[in-house]
């Protein structure tokens, strides 16, 4: 049975810590005198107020959860929490609550699809807060709420891979202190990815904004233009930002544990590393002949794209779907990838396709080996059938979803590639699509109401990795 009090009192108080952050956006429209001090002022109250009724109502002695309240918090905090933080959206601009929904749930499963436009003349608190919901939803509210409440101690590993593909077995620190170490690690990166891009001739407000977007591998922007409205410094402090939002948080800690450089030798680091870099230089070369540019400028605008597709950040530079029908292909299959397990990011990940790959060497050699026994390993572990289960079922779900979200879309009368990769974007978490409608140089805003609340389910299906989701529907679940 499910312990609904505990669910409540928790609930509650991630609402809380909502409306704390509600206080950000808030100061700023009071700083800059805006008109959207009374849509935050209310958004707070109200959000307080149904924090207060749910911890009253929840309050126990001692807090316990089992693995199925785990997985049902993971998918209602990131559910409950963005009905909540939709309201200042739809509050100061009157948008309907469809497009309000739409904008949170992007940004706080770090998609980066917007239905807003003229960003450029926004109000500075609107920017700010669609950042930091990026923010936020990139360090995930289940990790940071391990870092700061106690209670959540018991099972917080199992919280915390609720909403993570992590399946590293290493020896890590209480969970806890894990947590925190990685919210540390997370406030640093964004402090020097604020720093680089103020550097790089951006304005402090436009660099804290990007860098919030760009580790949390969100994509939002200050500018219709995104990251066409910087100079080339920009982009290359974006292409290593990025990066680096890809890459497993956890991997930070432990260099600052060890002292050491030997943890950049997990397979996955260098997979995911090795392909970025081949990747880009080949298109580079490929844009630069193709349109007679120099070298160096279409390494730049190859790299910021496929790093920003592969991190699933979804930042716009240019309209590469103008490219030419090879790079339309060749971003297409960019947007399943993913970066790395324990990152920022969304998609497939590295880690999966290379242990696909393993298998695959496995089978071929068992074809002409019929009485061998091989055992393909990756990071020097002996592949076992569990991960194999779990890799099968987490790709059938994957292409179901998309498969099942694609029809959705279609038949709210779209074209079949604004549906096709529609679905892909959303639950890969990469933000643009393709074509004229939803690709680089497009935004959400023209889709029926319909597909946007489908897509908001896809979004959140893609950003807790599907099967923690997936299992609520299972009857098994609900009958012990």
């Amino acid at each position: 049975m499910l312990n609904f009090k505990p669910l409540l009192f928790i609930l509650g108080t991630f609402l809380s810590m909502l409306a704390g952050f509600m206080l950000v956006p808030l100061t700023f429209a009071l700083i800059y005198g805006e008109e959207t001090v009374g849509a935050f002022l209310s958004a707070t109250v109200v959000t307080g107020i149904a924090a207060s009724f749910c911890i009253r109502s929840g309050q126990q002695k001692k807090i316990k959860l089992n693995i199925r309240d785990m997985f049902m918090l993971t998918s209602l905090t990131w559910l409950i929490v963005s009905l909540f933080a939709a309201m200042p959206f739809t509050l100061y601009h009157g948008i309907n609550y469809t497009d309000a929904f739409f904008e949170t749930m992007s940004g706080i499963t770090t998609t980066g699809s917007t239905v807003l436009s003229g960003l450029d003349a926004l109000d500075h608190s609107i920017l700010i807060w669609r950042s930091l919901l990026q923010w936020l939803g990139g360090i995930g509210f289940i990790v940071m709420a391990v870092a700061v409440l106690p209670f959540l101690n018991v099972g917080g590993m199992r919280l915390f891979r609720t909403e993570s593909s992590d399946w590293s077995d290493k020896a890590t620190p209480r969970t806890q202190d894990m947590a925190k170490e990685l919210f540390y690690i997370y406030i640093l990166l964004t402090i020097l990815c604020a720093i680089c891009y103020h550097q790089a001739q951006m304005s402090w407000f436009e660099a804290i904004n990007h860098a919030m977007t760009t580790l949390s591998t969100g994509g939002y922007s200050t500018s219709d233009e995104s990251m066409a409205h910087f100079s080339p410094a920009a982009h290359w402090v974006g292409v290593a930002f990025m990066a680096a939002g890809g890459l497993p948080l956890l991997l930070f800690v432990q260099m600052i544990r060890s002292g050491s450089l030997q943890v950049w030798n997990d397979a996955q680091v260098k997979g995911f590393l090795a392909f970025l870099l081949l990747t880009s230089v080949a298109l580079g070369y490929w844009l630069s002949m193709e349109k007679q540019l120099p070298f160096l400028d279409a390494l730049r605008l190859a790299s910021f794209n496929v790093v920003s597709v592969v991190t699933t950040t979804g930042y716009g530079l240019t309209d590469y779907s103008n490219w030419g029908a090879l790079a339309n292909v060749a971003f297409l299959f960019l947007m399943f990838i993913g970066s790395c397990s324990g990152s920022t990011s969304g998609g497939i990940k590295i880690f999966r396709l290379q242990i696909a790959v393993a298998i695959m060497r496995e089978q071929l050699k068992q074809q002409f080996h019929p009485n061998g026994l091989f055992r393909e390993r990756y990071n020097n572990r002996t592949i076992s059938e569990d991960i194999i289960r779990s890799l099968v079922t987490f790709v059938l779900l994957f292409l179901t979803v998309i498969a099942a979200l694609s029809l959705v879309l279609v038949l709210t009368g779209l074209d079949p590639v604004t549906s096709l990769t529609g679905a892909i974007t959303a639950v890969t978490n990469v933000g643009p699509g393709l074509g004229p409608v939803i690709g680089p140089a497009g935004n959400f805003s023209s889709l029926p109401d319909v597909a946007k609340w489908a897509l908001s389910i896809g979004m959140l299906l893609g950003r807790l990795e599907i099967l923690t989701v997936a299992v609520l529907f299972h009857p098994g679940f609900w009958r012990y």
